[in-house]
């Protein structure tokens, strides 16, 4: 990603309040059964241990291929299962080739897990992030807490509330690998998936979701698929932070068009529709800097609770959504 320019701006902004009693929200689209907690600080520090041990120096940058990418998949998996999450198939793993470079091996793994809808075999929806980033470059460790711990965390988080309350349909969650080196964890995904391709509705792609330095977190998406925007709109109005639509023109300079800045591009590229969910480049973006430390624990918080929010609301209208031809 790079700094923003927007094609179609929707700041709304209200203030977050982390109370030790409980706030209920409830979206009159989702029913009263779908209220959700928001200000249990129990949650806001589960995120931050578990964005903590996943961007730890001992993860070594988590660089597709080598030993710190394999201990970051073992820890994923681990929380997968403490919390009830099931593979596919017969593994949580998906073979990835990777390209050969120095100090790494060509394999990797993509983990994937599915939380059950209460209608099997419909469409579905899949929710991502990388859990690769940049290793170790000259004997300094590239953490990437924010690029993309934060958004592994928030999919470890969301599914810990999906298998509590089943979606109407199945979710994907997809741990993609080496998406800083060419996407080719999700280019994997798109060419073998899991499921057929006619049945995934959508890719909900989080990617740098817990930093507050632009004061916003971005959708992109909707200028593609103009279907998405009163859908994510209606997410939008529960929001607790500054959510803006955009960075998703070609008229834009070079960067600012997050179009196939992430592993959704390789969805996009199958006539998948996606949402991106990210912030603005910060100064320790693909630096050493990209600490757990640095996070905004208020924020990326909010950022989850969106996040979920707003998969709760595509859920329910997924079958408005266009037919599409595989």
């Amino acid at each position: 990603m790079r700094v923003a320019r927007c094609w179609y701006s929707l700041p709304l902004t209200y203030a977050i309040t982390l109370l030790a009693c409980a706030i209920l929200y409830a979206s009159p689209a989702l029913g009263a059964q779908s209220a959700f907690s928001v200000a249990t600080d129990t949650i806001t520090r589960r995120l931050m241990q578990r964005v903590s041990a996943l961007s730890a120096d001992s993860m070594e940058g988590r660089r597709a291929g080598t030993d710190g990418s394999r201990r970051a998949r073992r820890w994923i998996v681990a929380e997968l299962t403490a919390i009830g999450a099931k593979p596919i198939g017969a593994s949580f793993e998906q073979t990835v080739k990777l390209p050969i470079r120095a100090g790494a091996d060509t394999l990797g793994a993509n983990i994937i897990a599915r939380i059950p809808g209460r209608t099997n075999g419909g469409r579905t929806i899949v929710l991502s992030a990388h859990y690769d980033h940049l290793g170790v470059r000259n004997g300094v460790i590239y953490n990437g807490a924010d690029d993309d711990a934060s958004g592994c965390i928030a999919l470890l988080t969301i599914a810990e509330r999906l298998l509590r309350e089943p979606p109407q349909h199945d979710v994907i969650l997809a741990f993609f690998d080496n998406e800083e080196g060419g996407m080719h964890g999700s280019r994997t995904f798109v060419a073998s998936p899991p499921v057929p391709l006619a049945r995934i509705a959508i890719d909900l792609s989080l990617d740098m979701i817990s930093r507050q330095d632009g004061k916003a977190l971005w959708v992109t998406g909707t200028a593609h698929y103009p279907f998405l925007l009163p859908i994510a709109a209606d997410a939008v109005k529960l929001a607790t932070i500054a959510i803006r639509f955009g960075h998703e023109s070609k008229t834009l300079t070079p960067g600012d068009d997050w179009t196939t800045s992430s592993d959704h591009a390789a969805f996009h590229a199958k006539g998948i529709p996606f949402l991106y969910l990210g912030v603005e480049d910060h100064p320790d973006y693909h630096q050493p800097g990209d600490d757990a430390e640095k996070i905004d624990p208020a924020f990326y918080r909010a950022a989850v609770e969106f996040s979920y929010t707003l998969l709760r609301t595509v859920d329910v209208r997924l079958e408005t959504f266009p037919s599409r031809t595989p």
